[in-house]
């Protein structure tokens, strides 16, 4: 029997599969979740506490997924759908992560880069027009330390901060984008990033220190990826103070939309690689980051945070 495989971060919600899913152990194809069951609550736990970032179907289920997917989204984008927010927004984080994972993975790819995209301005009317989208996304735990999943909730914390900044809303969805994509650098870096940073060797943290410049570099010559994207990319641990990096730029030197993503990424890497609780995380960020972004950012953050 022949295999093809799945991204796990597409499985999500309440509606029943209608294909048998599998995972691979020792070469072996052993049977996960049945026909008619669904992912959510507790078996979607255990995918994350397994860590795994794809799963099998057999080969004469692809057509069953690939419906099984388009159903998932209409429902979760549909406004005027009966899901609540938290299975519409489990949904919708999962189909962004996995988007985000497939350009990774082959930033070479123009349809893959394009519909991650298209994807991005959905995710930004979604937020927009939902007012409890933004925490309920959020309150989905990185319980894998997933870059990608990281990937989302920076790109969301910066869809809320750029409202609260009042950024012209064009502008919107590239923000988006390059939030999404930002940590590209690390896919092939080989580096364990999921700790926290002193607990890195030099040798570690120099290597750490490099992926906004690895990430801009793989993809400065792909036509399809736009300029502000690559320059989120390259940008977004920079700081104000000059105390970032790669190239420790100062304020005048910082693109408006890197500093919010820059922002948005300190806040999410605090909860999820520092292990800062995320009930003292504002407090902690406002404590340790003043001098490091804009007043204005670490204050709207902190509000969003206390929503958490």
């Amino acid at each position: 029997m022949d295999y093809v495989s799945i991204r796990v971060s597409t499985l999500r919600g309440d509606q029943p599969i209608d294909f048998d899913a599998y995972v691979k152990i020792n070469e072996k194809y052993i049977l996960f979740l049945r026909k008619g069951d669904s992912f959510e609550g507790a078996r979607l736990k255990r995918l994350k506490d397994k860590k795994l970032k794809k799963m099998f179907i057999t080969q004469d289920g692809e057509d069953l997924y690939r419906n099984y997917l388009k159903k998932n989204i209409e429902v979760a984008y549909d406004n005027n759908s009966n899901k609540s927010i938290e299975t519409r927004s489990e949904i919708i984080q999962g189909h962004q992560q996995s988007n985000t994972e497939m350009v990774f993975e082959n930033p070479e790819d123009q349809a893959a880069y394009n519909e991650t995209k298209k994807s991005a301005q959905e995710y930004v009317q979604f937020l927009m027009a939902n007012t409890d989208a933004v925490t309920s996304v959020l309150k989905i735990e990185n319980t894998d330390k997933n870059v990608a999943h990281h990937g989302v909730s920076v790109a969301t914390l910066s869809v809320a901060l750029a409202q609260k900044l009042k950024v012209d809303p064009k502008l919107t969805p590239l923000l988006t984008l390059g939030a999404l994509l930002h940590d590209l650098g690390h896919h092939d870096s080989g580096l364990n990033i999921q700790r926290k940073l002193t607990e890195m060797s030099p040798e570690d943290l120099k290597l750490y220190k490099n992926h906004p410049t690895a990430g801009a570099t793989r993809v400065h010559d792909k036509k399809h990826f736009d300029q502000t994207v690559i320059k989120i990319i390259n940008d977004h641990e920079e700081s104000l103070d000059g105390k970032g990096f790669p190239n420790g730029l100062r304020e005048n030197q910082l693109d408006p939309l890197a500093l919010i993503v820059s922002a948005a990424n300190v806040f999410d890497r605090m909860i999820t690689f520092e292990s800062v609780p995320r009930a003292e995380a504002a407090k902690t960020l406002m404590i340790e980051k003043v001098g490091a972004y804009p007043l204005t950012h670490l204050q709207y953050l902190s509000e969003i945070a206390k929503t958490l």
